[in-house]
């Protein structure tokens, strides 16, 4: 069986460093991306099963990234985890509209992501 691929879009490098190795750990294939625009091309050339998915982004937020991955036919079935420190009711209501499948909020809990990418990828 092959592993499950998961695009980590995180533009702090400490914490993309962190939630790679998380998921590395737990056995997942992980690309990680510094932007938006690197986001778009990575999704389209790879495919991957998941996308852990920051709103705070250089060039094209989270948000629109995310739009565009749910309106695109042979992407729209790639689940969109939205892991942010926007916490406000807004922000969680924008997610929604623009597709995103979960939203956690920073800081999170390594346990509480795994379960729920585990369950999208289930």
């Amino acid at each position: 069986m092959s592993r499950k691929k998961i695009l980590i879009v995180e533009d702090e490098e400490s914490l993309l460093r962190l939630e790679s190795i998380l998921l590395t750990s737990k056995g997942y294939e992980v690309k990680g991306v510094p932007n938006g625009q690197a986001a778009l091309d990575a999704i389209a050339l790879q495919k991957p099963d998941l996308v852990l998915l920051d709103i705070m982004l250089p060039e094209i937020d989270g948000f629109e990234v995310c739009r565009r991955i749910k309106i695109a036919k042979e992407t729209s079935h790639i689940p969109v985890i939205m892991l942010t420190a926007k916490k406000c009711q807004e922000d969680f209501s924008r997610g929604q509209e623009v597709g995103a499948d979960w939203y956690i909020t920073k800081p999170f809990k390594s346990a509480m992501v795994i379960e729920t990418i585990q369950r999208f990828l289930s």
